[in-house]
C-alpha cells in the first residue's frame, strides 16, 4: 500500500469524519471504498496503442522536386 496526501475543503471533511464516526471505520477507509467504487463504475483505460489521426488532403497536383517551382509560379497567385 502506498501513502499520499490529499487536500479536502473543510465541508468535505467535516462529512467525512462524520461519516466515518457513524460507520466506526477510518476515514481512509471511507476514502479507499470510494475511490475503489468509482475506478470500479470507470471504463478501463484503452492499453492498445491509439491510432494516429489522419486526413485524405486529396490528390497530388505536383511532385515533390517541382514543389519549390510550383510554389513561386506567378500564375497561381
Amino acid at each position: 500500500m502506498q501513502k499520499i496526501q490529499i487536500l479536502f475543503p473543510d465541508p468535505i471533511m467535516v462529512r467525512l469524519r462524520r461519516l466515518a464516526r457513524l460507520q466506526d471505520k477510518p476515514v481512509s477507509e471511507i476514502i479507499r471504498r470510494a475511490v475503489e467504487e468509482s475506478l470500479a463504475r470507470s471504463p478501463e483505460p484503452n492499453k492498445t496503442q491509439q491510432r494516429i489521426p489522419s486526413f485524405r488532403g486529396g490528390k497530388i497536383l505536383c511532385s515533390a522536386e517541382d514543389l519549390r517551382e510550383t510554389l513561386y509560379r506567378e500564375d497561381l497567385r
